[in-house]
């Protein structure tokens, strides 16, 4: 015969059997209490999701400054280059153009200088046959056909001269005569002194070879006598 066992009213109902809810909380608790955690977590991530990106923005604008920056300091430094280049290729077109323009004056004073020997022969020839080596005609008229050829001769002599005299002009050669001037040593090489029949002391009363300069070069001194 088995035993009967009643259970008592407000007894705790047995946990093996599984009947009814454990420490007195329901299921329908404990899956609000997790679905409540998990809406928590969602709002958590949700929160600091913002801030993340905050932080993710600022360093994109911190990298563009810094490429920004880079960009400006490569401008400068290329800019800089540029301007150096410029000016050191202004310079080296100077220098080239002062050189060349020297070198064409010495060339052209050179040639001069061959010539001016030749110049003062052909004036003192044209002097001695009475012709003016800058133009004029021979004073009075030729007294036979022999001076008449002569003088035919020395005005030949005399359009070669003053084209000769023209070239040099041309070239930026020029003579200078400074008869009557104040005595200067830069310009004027003294070869004797004299009377000067009322003329100044250390005036040039004479001139017997003219000057040629070229520009401010002297390429001879005129060579004069000196009023003592």
């Amino acid at each position: 015969m088995s035993e009967r066992v009643d259970q008592q009213p407000g007894a705790a109902p047995d946990k093996a059997s599984g009947a009814g809810p454990v420490s007195g909380v329901s299921a329908a608790e404990v899956e609000q209490e997790a679905l409540d955690v998990e809406s928590e977590t969602v709002e958590s991530e949700a929160v600091e999701a913002p801030v993340a990106d905050a932080g993710d923005e600022e360093a994109a604008e911190e990298a563009g400054e810094s490429e920004l920056q880079e960009a400006l300091r490569e401008r400068d430094e290329y800019l800089d280059l540029a301007q150096r280049t410029r000016a050191e290729l202004e310079n080296y077109r100077r220098r080239v153009s002062g050189e060349t323009a020297g070198a064409e004056q010495r060339g052209r004073a050179a040639v001069a200088r061959d010539l001016i020997g030749a110049l003062d022969n052909l004036e003192r020839a044209l002097l001695a046959a009475g012709v003016d080596p800058e133009g004029g005609t021979p004073e009075g008229e030729p007294a036979s056909q022999e001076v008449t050829a002569q003088t035919a001769l020395a005005e030949g002599v005399a359009i070669v001269y003053r084209e000769l005299c023209e070239g040099l002009r041309r070239g930026g050669v020029e003579a200078f005569d400074p008869l009557g001037d104040a005595f200067d040593p830069a310009l004027h090489e003294a070869i004797a002194t004299g009377e000067g029949n009322g003329a100044e002391k250390g005036s040039v009363i004479e001139v017997l070879e003219k000057g040629y300069r070229i520009g401010e070069q002297v390429l001879r001194p005129a060579r004069v006598v000196v009023s003592s």
